[in-house]
């Protein structure tokens, strides 16, 4: 009789589970998103690879889960952070600034809003715990105990005023570890390897090799974006902006193989004339437009009405969030509609690489690459505040931030880390219900 009660009582609770994971996943991917089904299928079935992959997959998920918990350390509601949004080990990578350095810092933006600095966090250490059982990484405790001392050790310097938030930003100089090597790598990266490596040279012109990956746009699409490219060269910061030659559109690719969650979004790749004075063989300029909605942690998040009367174009916001939080920032950063829906262009830049988790030998390198995000972390929350033009916030985050863990850092950290584990179970759990889900409704 018992044993009748406690499989009941769990059929109950997957039954009640699988149903939230359903609605939030067709509110999310087919009413707000507007994916079909294959969209769908494709999306669900590269979430389907791993506990991780679906995590990374499934940001309203977490953030309709997490911001019912209580949490003894957010900052207050009108003292908000700018947050990066979908903050995950890999949404950190290297790429070349506009001065010419090969840095290392956050490299998507998509979903940057206001809210509690807990968020950001908690979504990076339950990634940590995830990553380190997909890579056979020990105690994924500790990995994120490194993590969030790192972050509170960079915190803390901003707010004594040893260090500078504006200025602050991760090179060779000062990192460790599989960090400095692959920032060592990218010295001798030639800047014009993705030109050589996507691109071909036919009668005198040089456009876009097509493969699986990148195809041909529809007449409709070539004029629509060839439309609109005026707006996206006006909406470019007027210290960066070059005579519109510059800006000449020379060839337009569809791209495909995104990242999970962006599956169902238009993106493009266009290549720019971009002719600098020495006019060399290759200086064309490969852009990216890629479509953008409203950011998922906004469902959840309080309202901030000055943010949205501000931020109304979502592709400005986007980029907004990135001149924020970067140091020397792209140059050819700029938003643009396009029948109603909202992009945001930057360069693809050649030098963009990322730690790969075979370049990770063992825990004490692991940790040395999550010193590196916590001070990443730090910076971009404590330099996206009053400190610079962009900025809706008259305060500085990192003050709020330090004042609401206050010297209750060991409290503040244990809590998080139970927290995040807590979390990872509940992801592993949702995995199976969804991989189910998914074999029922998207074979």
């Amino acid at each position: 009789m018992i044993e009748n009660w406690m499989a009941e009582v769990q059929k109950t609770r997957r039954a009640l589970r699988s149903t939230i994971l359903e609605t939030v996943l067709n509110e999310f991917d087919s009413r707000i998103t507007g994916l079909n089904h294959e969209k769908r299928r494709q999306k669900y079935r590269q979430m389907a690879e791993s506990p991780f992959r679906f995590f990374r997959g499934s940001t309203y998920l977490f953030y309709y889960d997490v911001s019912k918990i209580p949490f003894s350390f957010h900052t207050p509601e009108d003292k908000p952070t700018w947050l990066q949004g979908d903050m995950h080990v890999e949404n950190f990578g290297a790429f070349q600034n506009s001065e010419g350095e090969i840095v290392y810092d956050a490299n998507d933006f998509d979903e940057g809003y206001m809210g509690s600095y807990v968020y950001d966090l908690l979504r990076m250490t339950v990634s940590i715990a995830l990553y380190c059982e997909q890579y056979g990484l020990e105690d994924q405790e500790e990995r994120m105990r490194a993590f969030l001392q790192a972050y509170y050790k960079q915190l803390k310097k901003f707010v004594k005023g040893k260090e500078d938030p504006v200025t602050l930003f991760y090179t060779e100089e000062n990192t460790k570890g599989p960090v400095r090597k692959v920032l060592k790598k990218l010295e001798k990266r030639d800047s014009a390897r993705l030109l050589e490596k996507w691109t071909v040279k036919e009668d005198g012109s040089r456009m876009f090799e097509l493969t699986e990956e990148f195809t041909s746009v529809s007449q409709k699409e070539q004029e629509k974006i060839e439309a609109a490219w005026q707006d996206y060269i006006d909406s470019l910061d007027e210290a960066d902006r070059k005579k519109s030659e510059f800006y000449e559109i020379k060839h337009i690719i569809r791209k495909h193989g995104s990242g999970t969650a962006s599956i169902g979004l238009d993106r493009y790749y266009i290549l720019i004339e971009g002719k600098n004075d020495c006019e060399e063989e290759l200086d064309d300029i490969i852009l990216e437009m890629k479509e953008v909605r409203a950011p998922v942690p906004a469902y959840f998040m309080p309202y901030n009405e000055e943010f949205w009367l501000k931020y109304s174009h979502q592709g400005e916001r986007v980029i907004t969030t990135q001149k924020a939080m970067h140091h020397h920032d792209d140059p050819f950063l700029g938003f643009v509609t396009m029948e109603g829906r909202h992009f945001y262009v930057r360069e693809r830049s050649p030098f963009k690489k990322r730690v790969k988790p075979e370049e990770i030998e063992n825990e004490k390198e692991f940790d040395k690459v999550l010193d590196v995000f916590g001070g990443i972390a730090a910076k971009i929350h404590a330099r996206a505040d009053i400190d610079i033009e962009h900025s809706l916030l008259d305060y500085h985050s990192e003050e709020e931030i330090y004042k609401a863990i206050g010297d209750q850092y060991d409290a503040f950290e244990a809590q998080l880390i139970f927290m995040s584990c807590a979390y990872k179970e509940r992801v592993k759990q949702d995995y199976v219900l969804f991989c189910g889900w998914l074999n029922t409704k998207f074979t």
